[in-house]
């Protein structure tokens, strides 16, 4: 009853001609959600045992693919350097005016679609994705999730949303005190209604890379899927 049907709907920044400076001021109403409503902490929650049982002084390279504003490489590396080991971080993202924005906190940022990465076959120890499969259905969401596992070396991490209508109150309703741009308040409700349930994402990764992964409900109704690409 408080699953709706997956929706496809339309997100008013996928629209590739939007102003990059709509897009960078949305993207940190996500970011602040991220920290907030647990996107962040759902990420660190599935790196956590490789993270925290490292070796003193490891180095692991990760690549954010969509990385927004670089939010989550940043939290990463402060989480990683916590337990005594160092994250280098690069992002992803397909313009290059986001990919200018998000460096300051991602660091390295590279441009490119995230259905043909510019990286070697298993030339990266971490690979995640936040909030970013939604966007795709299909054969193109295959082809990310293909991309994903193929240049991995360690692990694979996919978060996305859950769909919930109280998800979607929640949201609207925090989104005024939040001071959220109305964009970002459209392609929240949007995002969440394009969500998946733990059973969707757990299958949709098996059918594209015929892995098994480890699938988590999270709090802030957000779902992980991890898995290993070897």
């Amino acid at each position: 009853m408080l699953t709706p049907a997956r929706q496809r709907g339309v997100e008013l920044l996928d629209d590739p001609g939007v102003d990059p400076a709509l897009a960078t001021r949305s993207l940190r109403d996500v970011a602040r959600s991220n920290r907030l409503f647990g996107g962040q902490r759902a990420v660190l929650a599935a790196l956590s045992s490789l993270i925290e049982q490292a070796s003193p002084g490891a180095v692991f390279v990760l690549l954010d693919v969509g990385t927004g504003l670089g939010d989550i490489p940043r939290a990463v590396r402060t989480h990683a350097e916590r337990h005594g080991a160092r994250v280098v971080t690069v992002g992803l993202e397909l313009t290059a005016a986001l990919a200018a924005a998000a460096r300051p906190a991602a660091h390295d940022v590279l441009c490119s679609d995230a259905r043909l990465l510019p990286f070697a076959t298993g030339s990266i120890d971490v690979v995640t994705c936040s909030q970013v499969l939604h966007h795709f259905d299909g054969a193109e969401a295959d082809a990310l999730l293909q991309e994903l596992t193929r240049v991995a070396k360690r692990l694979v991490v996919v978060s996305d949303l859950r769909r919930s209508w109280l998800a979607v109150a929640l949201l609207w309703l925090a989104s005024f005190p939040l001071g959220f741009h109305p964009v970002s308040r459209h392609d929240g409700i949007v995002s969440i209604l394009r969500g998946y349930t733990a059973s969707e994402l757990g299958g949709i990764v098996r059918r594209a890379v015929d892995r098994t992964p480890a699938v988590r409900n999270r709090l802030g109704w957000r779902v992980t899927a991890a898995w290993s690409p070897q």
